[in-house]
């Protein structure tokens, strides 16, 4: 061995991440995009399972939207999103209900149970996690909009997921609410994955992308912002970087944020070990956001 190499400095940096974050629950929010390519959802859980055998609780938020536009297409059924965010009427709900519960969740679990991770299959229905009510028609850039079967989060129960994580399960959750009434409803995934961490109080909650994080030009991959605090965001805003997709998830950010969630971080799930390197070294790999200004 080369005199000048210290094997084991890598372990020793990790290290002080290990001790900072053991016992601290972890949401994290995977898009469609990710899951439907087989190399990456295997990627992704492979990182997974090692923060798991760290001892990092981990809650599981995935969304589906690729293979639900996919099927929509398939079917004859209509693929309308606005600021973001999909228009379900019902027949798109139970194609929804088809898609994020389906394969594309077994498909998931198999993976994260390869790896290891004991993973367990949910939606916001089990145990009354979500209880919501259907969204009524708003205004939304200037345009009234009825985005159908969709819900808004009323409440957030999370007793059936603190039960698992005690149990040494990794809940799976696919982003599905219920009405008073006992109609299904589709959410939002970012809204899910975030009022779930403000339910558990977590320690972050990522967003994993195929992006490297949040860009200050979305068509320049290297305009990443490795840090950003609340002001960021809104510089970032006005300058036009966030349309589209990245809506929701700025503001699902800044609830997380002002009602205790510590850091939220916008992490590239392409990129070989980007969220290992975003946990567990100062410089990251993607892009943090939390309440303060970088010291």
């Amino acid at each position: 061995m080369h005199a000048t190499m210290r094997p084991f400095d890598t372990l020793r940096s990790a290290a002080q991440y290990v001790r900072r974050f053991r016992n601290h629950t972890f949401v994290v929010k995977l898009g469609g995009e990710l899951l439907d390519d087989p190399v990456l959802r295997r990627g992704v859980c492979a990182q997974l399972a090692l923060l798991w055998s760290f001892s990092m609780p981990l809650v599981i938020v995935h969304g589906g939207g690729v293979g639900l536009d996919n099927l929509c297409k398939k079917l004859g059924l209509p693929i309308q999103k606005v600021a973001g965010r999909r228009i379900t009427p019902p027949d798109v709900l139970q194609a929804a209900q088809m898609t994020f519960k389906g394969q594309l969740q077994m498909d998931f679990l198999g993976d994260l149970e390869a790896e290891g991770l004991p993973a367990v299959g949910l939606s916001g229905l089990d145990g009354g996690i979500l209880k919501a009510q259907k969204r009524p028609p708003m205004a939304v850039d200037g345009q009234v909009v009825d985005f159908g079967m969709v819900g808004d989060v009323t409440s957030v129960d999370v007793s059936l997921i603190k039960h698992l994580i005690e149990g040494g399960y990794v809940p799976v959750i696919a982003p599905f609410s219920v009405d008073e009434g006992g109609q299904v409803l589709n959410t939002n995934a970012d809204t899910v994955a975030t009022e779930i961490a403000i339910a558990l109080k977590a320690e972050k909650l990522f967003f994993m992308l195929k992006v490297p994080g949040l860009l200050s030009d979305p068509a320049n991959p290297h305009s990443l912002v490795p840090f950003a605090d609340l002001g960021r965001l809104t510089e970032l805003e006005e300058s036009g970087a966030i349309k589209d997709g990245m809506r929701p998830k700025i503001a699902a950010t800044r609830k997380a944020l002002a009602l205790g969630v510590a850091s939220v971080h916008f992490v590239s799930g392409v990129l070989p070990d980007a969220l290992l390197t975003e946990v567990f070294t100062n410089e990251g790999s993607g892009t943090m956001i939390t309440t303060a200004s970088a010291s």
